[in-house]
């Protein structure tokens, strides 16, 4: 038998069932024909340590062309997969069972044909197809596998940091641009969508003279609370990461910084911000729409709504002009989207700050999922860091931003200076439960802004000294220069209006 770490590409259960007899599976590469195993099974699998990989189109294993061609295209989009073993449906002697670059064959007792599937189910299954073998690159093997770290802002206070991050599957994304078309735009979301996880990899972050450790999860994910040791100034930190058990080519452990920001000291309110729908249109309410809008454009060339960049900063300096008060942005989005949306920011000229984005897998991405525990739980977690800061939280109406700002007023009312609702839901059902939420918020002595642009909100900032009020020529200025905007093209149908 070959070493067990040998691809094998596995297209019928009686080719399985040979294989499963012969190789230790806990320390294989599997790719399946769709439907061949069970998610259940795939899972046992995958907890013993096997790679598996259902591939988006079925393969006949009576088809030379076919296997050739999902050869050439699993080849094409990883590193060289050396030995592999192929089971095909037509007997072979016994001499020619033997390993060989890139094909040979496990033969299995039979070779049933692939049932038959609807056509909206291979309409999909194929243009999987397409974007995986265009973009994807598979789950190797645990030994030479090269991986790519992902530290995300962090933050922290005088005595105390929190940092986030994941592991993956080295994964070539390319560097957008403003030129692209849809269908590269298309294709860029899926590569990002569908990146492969590393779990369990050990992670030390070095800070201070001290070193933490940890491990990622099931989903590549690691995270660190940890005492700072000394006093911290203000500003911009650097955690030094180092991922041991991860070797370079030149022998070296995988290295990464992580930047997290210490509030200034004379800063008087913290900003906490939304994204969907509140800094940009998404559309979030309609997952179809939205879908379509990620998928017709790209940090380059989506627009921020009227008016935020310039409010934003109006925030950040304060009354003052220079109290440099935080930003932090909650947001259902997943991380994979933590790269593009870091870019759109910095862009478009908007203050960046630590992103805390929510963890789903793909199937989760576009379904309607309660997000109003996630959002309540890093809010949560901010407001612990910063206990003597007050905050001016700001959302949408599209979903359940005035509820989870009203829930965080009910359990820290002195901590909730302003909140600010972008009115994007004109039902009137949707305006009577928000009158009612401003009545409740009222009652504490805070208040909830529904606003219908950030002119509005701006303008009563500036009224409650908030803002300077000399900034809100700018900001209507930067509203002029969004209105004087050409359309954003989706490089796939109509143009995109951002509001």
């Amino acid at each position: 038998m070959p070493d067990s770490a040998m691809p094998f590409l596995v297209l019928t259960r009686a080719g399985f069932d040979d294989i499963a007899a012969r190789v230790d599976l806990g320390k294989a590469a599997l790719f399946l024909n769709p439907g061949l195993l069970s998610e259940a099974d795939i899972a046992s699998l995958r907890e013993t340590g096997a790679s598996v990989h259902v591939m988006a189109t079925p393969v006949d294993p009576r088809q030379p062309g076919q296997i050739r061609q999902t050869l050439q295209a699993l080849q094409a989009t990883r590193d060289p997969l050396g030995n592999v073993w192929v089971e095909r449906g037509a007997a072979r002697s016994a001499t020619a069972a033997t390993a060989a670059t890139a094909a040979d064959t496990l033969r299995p007792a039979s070779a049933p044909t692939t049932p038959a599937m609807p056509l909206g189910r291979r309409l999909a299954r194929s243009a999987g197809a397409l974007a995986s073998l265009a973009w994807r690159r598979l789950r190797a093997p645990e030994r030479g596998r090269r991986l790519m770290a992902a530290p995300y802002l962090g933050f922290g206070n005088a005595g105390r940091i929190w940092l986030k991050g994941r592991l993956l599957d080295e994964a070539d994304f390319r560097e957008q641009s403003g030129a692209d078309s849809g269908w590269q735009n298309l294709l860029a979301l899926y590569q990002r969508l569908e990146s492969d996880e590393v779990a369990d990899a050990r992670v030390l972050a070095h800070f201070g003279g001290a070193t933490h450790e940890t491990r990622s999860d099931r989903g590549g994910y690691f995270s660190f609370d940890f005492a700072s040791g000394t006093p911290l100034a203000e500003g911009w930190h650097r955690v030094e990461l180092e991922f041991p058990d991860n070797l370079q080519p030149d022998g070296a452990p995988l290295r990464a910084s992580a930047d997290i920001k210490v509030p200034a000291t004379g800063a008087r309110f913290g900003i906490i911000s939304d994204i969907d729908d509140t800094v940009l249109w998404t559309n979030v309410t309609n997952k179809l729409n939205m879908a379509l809008m990620l998928a017709r454009s790209n940090h380059h060339t989506r627009k921020p709504f009227k008016g935020v960049a310039g409010f934003y900063r109006a925030l950040r300096d304060g009354l003052g002009g220079n109290e440099d008060n935080p930003l932090f942005y909650v947001s259902s989005s997943p991380w994979h989207l933590y790269g593009p949306l870091v870019d759109f920011l910095k862009l478009q000229g908007i203050p960046v700050g630590p992103l805390l984005l929510r963890e789903l897998s793909v199937r989760q991405v576009l379904k309607l999922t309660e997000h109003g525990n996630h959002k309540l739980e890093q809010i949560e977690r901010i407001l612990d860091f910063y206990p003597g800061m007050q905050f001016v939280l700001i959302g949408d109406s599209g979903e359940q931003d005035p509820e989870i700002y009203a829930e965080v007023v009910r359990r820290h009312p002195h901590a909730v200076k302003m909140i600010y609702i972008r009115n994007v839901n004109p039902d009137p059902s949707r305006i009577d439960a928000l009158d009612r939420l401003i009545e409740e918020v009222r009652s504490t002595g805070a208040q909830l802004v529904l606003s219908p642009d950030s002119v509005f909100a701006a303008s009563h900032a500036a009224a409650e000294g908030l803002i300077a009020v000399d900034r809100l020529a700018s900001i209507r200025a930067d509203e002029r220069e969004d209105d004087g905007a050409p359309p954003l093209t989706s490089g796939l149908s109509k143009p995109i209006t951002p509001i």
